[in-house]
């Protein structure tokens, strides 16, 4: 595996390869990015996987410095998975170049994490932005778990015709049915118990509305959530995934999205 800090340098290696598999994250490896790994090897022979946590993507600078980071770990998953490129990039080697495309805010990015995190989805898409013109990828791979942030990275990627193709790819769970984030490291025993029984009760709940969404009750369930031990909730919401949009048809088809939070660590989900 080939480790590059600097964009100029990584260029020169990818720069005449036109197949290249992307994965980015934040570092925090876990199931869900080996799962996202495995299947951008599948679609190429050349995987790259960027590790940066982004400062402009938080609101809290205490959010930024609490995130998960274990750089050991992380470098002896991918070399496992046989990765061939990652990059490291300063915050100096990422924003110092004007991008060549304008960042593409869709109206979905107003409501949900949106709502609750002012500058966040401007800042993940400054940053993808930035990456896509730098390594410039046949295929972006991106979990279902953040489909407000994979939504939103498909409209911009449309909207400026950048011929990069994102693979969505499904959310993996624990065996308890709690979708793995970096974010669960900061958890303990306890908590990952309220965690299952969060993701329990929302599956309970989208069976009880799953041929009515006017049965959605938000007040009664986040009550019933509250109870469960969740320290409080940003939103309890039902979104057709075409519309973008909460159902407007009793038997529309949708999914339950949430965030909330277990003491100071926030966990989002759609099911």
């Amino acid at each position: 595996m080939k480790i590059f800090k600097n964009k100029e340098q990584l260029k020169r290696e990818i720069g005449n390869k036109k197949s290249i598999s992307f994965v980015p994250t934040m570092g925090g490896l876990h199931k869900g990015h080996i799962s996202l790994i495995k299947t951008a090897k599948k679609y190429t022979n050349k995987t790259l996987v960027s590790i940066y946590v982004n400062p402009k993507q938080f609101n809290k600078e205490e959010d930024y410095k609490k995130y998960p980071r274990n750089l050991v770990k992380d470098l002896k998953i991918l070399k496992r998975l046989r990765v061939n490129y990652l990059y490291l990039p300063t915050y100096k080697d990422l924003f110092r170049f004007k991008p060549l495309n304008k960042i593409y805010l869709h109206k979905f990015s107003k409501i949900l994490c949106g709502k609750y995190r002012k500058y966040h989805f401007k800042g993940v898409l400054d940053v993808i932005n930035r990456f896509l013109q730098i390594i410039r990828p046949k295929y972006l791979f991106l979990g279902f778990k953040d489909f407000q942030q994979l939504t939103l990275i498909k409209k911009h990627i449309l909207k400026n015709k950048i011929d990069t193709k994102i693979i969505s790819c499904k959310t993996v769970r624990e065996d308890s049915g709690v979708a793995f984030s970096s974010r669960n490291f900061n958890l303990n025993k306890s908590q990952m118990k309220i965690a299952k029984n969060v993701y329990d009760y929302l599956i309970k709940i989208k069976k009880k509305i799953k041929k009515n969404s006017k049965l959605f009750n938000p007040l009664l369930f986040k009550k019933h959530l509250i109870k469960l031990g969740v320290s409080r909730i940003d939103y309890l919401e039902i979104i057709n995934l075409k519309s973008l949009s909460r159902p407007k048809k009793p038997k529309e088809s949708f999914n339950i999205f949430i965030a909330y939070y277990l003491n100071n660590v926030r966990l989002i989900d759609n099911i």
